[in-house]
């Protein structure tokens, strides 16, 4: 399989696209602008049509408008990217898997700027699969030699030591894991890619979306406020007001403009675990703010690496923000999810990484070593919690973690005596 010239990169969801295709007739990548959907997607298909193609454009839209099927002919699977500009390609396919039976017959992949309602939703017909920026092992910055996987499997962590130092943790951040990005040896014209996708985003994509035209400058702003606040559990009001200071921005339109943020998957925020472990008025159920890629929060703020030299407060939630983009990756290939946990008591976890088949882990994202004495202690109370509330409510007990893991920037991974894994990002994989 394969179309493309250069050497293609292998993708966590490379996998999780090809259980699809094996599932369904068709599949659809979605995801920010820049992820690399259109790269896989050619990775995976025999043939395929490019609507944004000039040479042919105006030909592949003439027969999309007037005999969508005749598209379909091709070597399978077949890949139709840009798909939206001939949206009745859609029902072709939809008719083409229903009349067939076939599984793994299309690929369709388009701008996330751009939005079309299709009149059948492809239900059981066409898959949709989320696509996020490279983490640090896709980018080979991380050595990947322990495994979420295998912890969960019982393979226990002696001692590994991570490669990435904390010039070079700092500098990902800024970069983004962008694949356009990770591909250029350069590293200032690698990270201009985040800083040209923060303008777009604000200038172009976020009118695409809507069909409306957006101020650029309150769409900055609004990001820029977002940043702020990046992996906290500042409240949606908190946010407007700080954009409404630099702006005219109403509240009606502020919720429209980050309804289309979260289109975009620009803004991609955490859910929170809410487990009864104390009384349900104590959980704080609201989301953690994130985005999909730290760069875009680095690129918002108008920052640069030499800048975190002296702001380690600020650097510590992009810190966070990076691994919960990773998780978040290397979970979609372990049928799990990522949440967090926070009660009003300030216990926390900074984010829960669940499996489908029940089994789920703690985890703590620190900095520093000093840290993370803090991180274990919150972990190992959360599960003292739910072993006194077992006690109590013995009909419908609550699983204990199967993991405890504190996630850091340091040099070293190992298990504690308390029986916490200390994790560097610079070591870790699905």
């Amino acid at each position: 399989m394969g179309n493309e010239t250069k050497q293609y990169r292998t993708r966590i969801t490379d996998y999780a696209l090809q259980l699809k295709l094996e599932a369904f007739g068709a599949a659809l990548l979605v995801g920010p602008k820049g992820c690399g959907k259109t790269t896989t997607g050619k990775h995976f298909s025999n043939s395929y049509i490019e609507f944004q193609d000039e040479d042919k454009r105006d030909r592949y839209l003439a027969v999309a408008e007037n005999m969508p099927s005749k598209l379909l002919i091709g070597e399978k699977p077949r890949l139709f990217d840009e798909w939206q500009d001939a949206p009745k390609i859609w029902g072709a396919i939809r008719k083409d898997v229903d009349d067939t039976g076939l599984k793994g017959q299309y690929i369709l992949t388009g701008s996330s700027s751009q939005k079309v309602e299709t009149p059948h939703t492809g239900t059981l017909r066409i898959s949709t699969l989320k696509m996020f920026p490279m983490s640090l092992y896709e980018s080979g910055e991380s050595s990947g030699n322990i495994s979420l996987m295998d912890l969960f499997d019982g393979k226990n962590v002696e001692w590994e030591e991570s490669k990435l130092g904390i010039e070079d943790l700092i500098y990902a951040i800024c970069r983004g894991g962008w694949p356009q990005s990770v591909s250029i040896d350069n590293k200032e014209a690698a990270l201009s890619v985040a800083s040209d996708l923060f303008y777009q985003t604000c200038h172009t994509d976020i009118s695409n979306i809507s069909g409306k035209k957006r101020n650029p400058l309150w769409a900055e702003r609004l990001l820029r406020s977002y940043s702020r606040n990046i992996c906290t559990l500042a409240e949606t009001k908190t946010i407007y007001a700080d954009t409404a200071t630099t702006t005219e921005i109403s509240k009606p339109t502020f919720y429209e403009y980050f309804h289309d943020l979260e289109e975009l998957f620009i803004i991609d925020e955490l859910p929170a675990w809410c487990p009864a472990i104390r009384s349900k008025e104590a959980i704080r159920a609201g989301n953690k703010r994130n985005l999909v890629d730290p760069s875009i929060a680095v690129a918002a703020l108008g920052l640069s690496p030499e800048y975190f030299n002296t702001d380690f407060k600020t650097l510590g939630f992009l810190f966070e923000s990076l691994c919960i983009r990773d998780l978040k990756i290397y979970s979609s290939s372990m049928n799990g999810e990522v949440s967090y946990y926070h009660d009003r008591y300030g216990l926390e976890a900074d984010a829960v990484l669940h499996l489908k088949d029940g089994r789920y882990a703690l985890i703590e994202f620190k900095l520093g070593s000093k840290e993370i004495d803090l991180g274990a202690k919150h972990l190992c109370e959360i599960e003292r919690l739910i072993i006194e509330y077992n006690k109590k409510e013995k009909q419908v007990p609550l699983r204990l973690p199967d993991l405890k893991l504190v996630i850091t920037a340091t040099e070293y991974g190992y298990k504690r005596d308390d029986g916490v894994y200390v994790i560097p990002i610079g070591c870790l994989k699905n």
